[in-house]
């Protein structure tokens, strides 16, 4: 189950109004987490991995969140995609983040051919020039939300569309 942005967003806010850093959190019951973040998919089992989370920040990282991939993908719960994304928002750092947008559009208009967002994010990282690899997420999402959707895409109104292999459209507007 996927969570809209929007949802995520305001469950974000209200969790860390009431706990912003790694002590205030593991104050903090994992129902009153899962409560406060409700309604994003799997709110218990990210309640549990927050709280655990927490707990390894201020046992191993002292309450720092890390700086590369390699030691984020350590902690349960965090995928490449959020690994990413931390490392280029929080850090300003290069990665490529690679969600269902990004995966599906690369894929779409032929840059790469690949079936996972994993393999994905590793093609683009041998094809995509460097200074880019921040900005393509942000570019790529806001895309797939308003032209390029999954199912009957906009093409009519895509700037792009004389370059796109079109690839897996069966239909389109």
């Amino acid at each position: 189950m996927r969570t809209k942005d929007e949802v995520t967003a305001e469950a974000s806010k209200r969790l860390f109004a009431i706990a912003n850093s790694p002590s205030e959190m593991i104050k903090l019951s994992k129902e009153k987490i899962a409560k406060t973040v409700y309604p994003v998919g799997f709110y218990n089992t990210k309640a549990r991995n927050i709280l655990d989370i927490s707990r390894l920040l201020i046992e191993k990282y002292n309450s720092h969140v890390p700086d590369t991939i390699e030691e984020l993908l350590k902690f349960k719960g965090v995928g490449r995609k959020t690994a990413n994304l931390v490392v280029t928002v929080g850090y300003n750092k290069p990665g490529i983040c690679v969600d269902t947008h990004v995966h599906r559009i690369s894929n779409r208009f032929g840059y790469v051919k690949t079936k996972t967002p994993e393999e994905t994010e590793f093609a683009l990282r041998k094809i995509l020039p460097k200074r880019f690899w921040i900005e393509y997420n942000d570019l790529l999402v806001a895309y797939g939300q308003n032209i390029c959707k999954p199912i009957s895409p906009l093409c009519s109104k895509c700037k792009i569309n004389k370059y796109c292999d079109k690839v897996g459209v069966i239909k389109h507007r």
